[in-house]
């Protein structure tokens, strides 16, 4: 309505005032021109994103993930290994020791289901729980450890259906996870680099891939020599939204899982993924910028993505990721980095058995 003259018009005036600076206290925007007054709430970009995507927290903290309310949450020996030096979780180190009974081996195991069944009591759904990297080119091994870890939980009071067993995506790997899926035991298959290691993966039948995009991103950024990439063409974010196209024109059941990111740039360019994981303090810079966060991957599209299926035996999916130097390197190093994680906890439990 058009402002009156006078009084009326000032008292007008006075009232918008007052209601611009509540809805600022709501965050809540409130526009005004000479003949409407209207209000858009504004949502953060994690509201925003949790509307196309489930979203998943990437940390062994379990106070972190009490805090941010995920649906799933994933660990790993390096994420352990850090929340298992904080005071507030000593007590899930004593008590897998205790029960350990001087079996390093199965302090282990019981220390990784410690955390987890603690964050199965805030997330409604999956917690990840990495098998030894060391056993990554161990069918077999792999297996009997798979099998260990859900016994542990099923100990505790938590069922397997709750459960995803993360397994490095070697070929190893990825045969013990087509055992352990037709025994009902799902599968996150981690250290995803390349297209031929999601195809393998979706072939065996794995519940869940986990590709990841920071460090295919620092991979490029040094071999380029580059700080930074237009999010639309950083590599990662171009690797995980090949893979999506590639299982939903496929008709794939596998769901992808974007992982380790740099930046939340990253994180909003996958907005539309079936589930991105994603570290306590980039979820918080999400919750805190109002931008906009429009989807970008839609299943509905992926039918003219150009590309023909890929049959994927043994041979050709060493063959392929041999060509692929970035993938290569990236799964050894990997691998590396979460077998040294492991060592360095062991150390830490080792001290704490003496």
């Amino acid at each position: 309505k058009t402002f009156q003259k006078g009084s009326r018009r000032k008292t007008r005036y006075l009232d918008l005032t007052r209601q611009h600076s509540a809805f600022d206290n709501k965050k809540t925007r409130t526009t005004f021109d000479t003949t409407k007054t209207t209000a858009t709430t504004m949502t953060s970009q994690l509201e925003e994103l949790k509307k196309h995507t489930i979203v998943v927290s990437d940390t062994g903290d379990v106070d972190a993930v009490k805090r941010l309310k995920p649906q799933d949450a994933t660990t790993n020996p390096s994420l352990i290994y850090k929340a298992a030096q904080m005071p507030q979780y000593s007590g899930l180190v004593d008590d897998a020791i205790k029960y350990g009974k001087g079996d390093l081996g199965l302090v282990m195991d019981k220390l990784a289901v410690n955390f987890g069944a603690e964050i199965t009591k805030i997330v409604p759904g999956y917690i990840s729980t990495e098998v030894d990297a060391r056993l990554s080119f161990d069918t077999e091994a792999t297996i009997a450890k798979a099998r260990k870890l859900i016994e542990l939980y099923k100990e505790v009071g938590v069922d397997k259906s709750r459960i995803l067993i993360k397994v490095v995506a070697t070929w190893e790997g990825i045969k013990a996870a087509e055992v352990l899926e037709k025994e009902g035991i799902t599968c996150n298959l981690t250290l995803i680099f390349s297209l031929a290691q999601a195809i393998a993966c979706g072939d065996a039948g794995c519940t869940l891939i986990s590709p990841f995009v920071g460090r295919i991103f620092d991979y490029y950024k040094k071999a380029q020599g580059v700080d930074s990439f237009k999010p639309e063409e950083d590599p990662g974010v171009v690797s995980v939204t090949q893979i999506y196209n590639y299982y939903k024109k496929f008709g794939y059941n596998t769901i992808v899982m974007g992982a380790s990111f740099r930046n939340k740039d990253q994180i909003t360019e996958l907005c539309g993924c079936d589930r991105l994981t994603i570290s306590p303090a980039l979820l918080d810079q999400l919750a805190a910028c109002m931008d906009p966060c429009p989807k970008k991957l839609e299943a509905s599209n992926a039918a003219t993505f150009d590309v023909a299926k890929i049959e994927m035996d043994e041979k050709n999916f060493r063959w392929l990721n041999n060509e692929d130097s970035m993938a290569t390197e990236k799964l050894s190093t990997g691998i590396q980095q979460f077998s040294k994680d492991i060592e360095s906890l062991e150390k830490i439990v080792k001290e704490k058995m003496a």
